[in-house]
């Protein structure tokens, strides 16, 4: 069966995977960049990650629900708890990002949770009804991207020096 699974993925999902792993893999290294481009990666898992909540369980109040409470939540987590990965760069309008593995882990996550929830509901259509396991996919999308927006939120506070997060970044 994971044969068959494997054979009937369409060739743009390895791509995808491929260009994610790419991605990733940049991320390990410490880096100069402008700082629009720290809203790139959150804004593209974000776009991806509510297009396949409605794709698979439709823009009722129940996913949608479920993604938003799990992305708020996690977003707060992480901006409160997490430290900052970014300083000023010499040139204005530039930040330096310390490497890190956890976009590469985020990435990797959100890919295979789309995935696994695209084979589940292939070979069991009537899953897409379940409330259940909806509201936990839909839940889990919201986590992934609720670290993506937290760490994103955190990092421009950090920049900015005026936040909690910011200052406690800075003090560590």
């Amino acid at each position: 069966m994971l044969q068959q699974i494997l054979i009937h993925t369409p060739v743009y999902v390895w791509a995808i995977l491929a260009v994610l792993v790419w991605r990733g893999t940049a991320a390990l290294r410490d880096r100069e960049m402008p700082v629009r481009s720290l809203f790139i990666v959150p804004a593209i898992m974000l776009a991806l990650s509510l297009q396949d909540v409605v794709m698979k369980f439709g823009s009722d109040a129940m996913p949608l629900a479920a993604w938003a409470l799990a992305a708020a939540a996690a977003a707060l987590l992480v901006w409160k708890l997490g430290r900052s990965r970014t300083a000023p760069a010499a040139t204005p309008g530039r930040v330096i990002v310390r490497g890190s593995w956890a976009p590469l882990a985020m990435m990797m996550a959100i890919f295979l949770t789309k995935y696994a929830a695209s084979v589940l509901l292939a070979v069991l259509p009537h899953a897409r009804q379940d409330a259940l396991f909806a509201a936990a996919v839909c839940a889990l999308f919201g986590v992934f991207n609720g670290c993506f927006l937290g760490r994103l939120a955190r990092d421009v506070a950090s920049l900015q020096g005026g936040s909690h997060a910011g200052r406690a970044a800075q003090a560590s």
